[in-house]
């Protein structure tokens, strides 16, 4: 069992690890005693941790594909005081991983940056990509490449280089896609043009500006299909949306990486651009076309 479980959960431990060592450390110990449910209800707090921090019994239950009565009996079988004892080494485990850059940057220290950047960087776009639900992906990507619905994209301050470098991209392939940003009476004007179908695309992570929810709350109004790219299922862009990809964020740093978000936008990008291969290449080509006759790009 342990080796399984070693291999089973390999992309995610060192993260896990650095954030809740001791619950982690309960479930290795006690992993050959799981029953199968219990070890369900594990694997999923050591593949979301944030789902042990914020979710009811009933909610992780259900995201295990068991019971609540299982969530409780595998607390007490890791030597918690109940549920209640678990969340909350789970939640100061989270809160940790997510403090603020204005602490993280206070607790910097010496060492190979460059390496670990690499090491971490690679990490986010693997397991932010491993984690796509694939039938959510296609749907997604459909979706997107529909010439007949428009899409709107919002993406936090934090996030506003990938909402940018997504709509940029989708815009090159098909009609009908912009980028919409704060403040908010802009926002309530793009939304009251999207009609039942249409598609918003919002991009937040950690601590959700307001506006972002609010655009998503009025795209759901009017039927519009939610994509969401966020932290985690729990997220409040997750909880209204058609289909969410969440991504790894964990900086070198003091600040969130947005690599793994940039990476699952460019898939989402690609697989767009070959649902719609002869449009989008006869839509390149006059883009490239009018770059050319201006003189807008120069290659010396």
């Amino acid at each position: 069992m342990a080796n399984g479980w070693n291999v089973c959960c390999a992309n995610q431990k060192n993260r896990i690890i650095r954030a809740m060592p001791d619950l982690v450390t309960r479930i290795e110990a006690n992993a050959a005693a799981l029953s199968p449910a219990e070890r369900l209800v594990a694997e999923v707090i050591l593949a979301d941790p944030a789902a042990a921090a914020f979710a009811t019994v009933a909610q992780l239950g259900r995201q295990a594909g068991t019971s609540g009565a299982t969530v409780v009996r595998l607390a007490e079988r890791l030597g918690y005081d109940g549920w209640v004892g678990l969340q909350a080494d789970a939640r100061a485990g989270v809160g940790q991983a997510l403090r603020p850059a204005r602490v993280r940057i206070r607790e910097a220290v010496a060492r190979d940056v460059l390496a670990e950047t690499a090491e971490r960087e690679a990490d986010n776009v693997h397991r932010t990509l491993a984690a796509v639900d694939r039938d959510a992906f296609e749907r997604a990507a459909g979706h997107l490449a529909d010439p007949k619905r428009s899409v709107i994209i919002v993406a936090g301050d934090a996030e506003a280089g990938v909402g940018t470098f997504l709509a940029d991209g989708l815009d090159l392939l098909r009609p009908g896609v912009r980028r919409v940003a704060g403040p908010m009476p802009a926002v309530a004007r793009a939304m009251a043009h999207l009609a039942p179908g249409d598609v918003l695309v919002a991009v937040d992570l950690r601590r959700y500006e307001s506006w972002v929810l609010d655009a998503v709350a009025l795209a759901t109004a009017r039927g519009a299909v939610v994509i969401a790219i966020t932290d985690t299922v729990l997220s409040p862009l997750a909880q209204a949306a058609d289909a969410t990809f969440t991504v790894a964020a964990e900086g070198t740093g003091p600040f969130d990486s947005h690599v793994g978000t940039l990476a699952l936008a460019n898939a989402l990008s690609s697989a767009v651009a070959r649902r719609l291969r002869r449009p989008a290449a006869a839509r390149l080509d006059r883009v490239e076309q009018a770059w050319e006759a201006t003189g807008a790009l120069r290659s010396e």
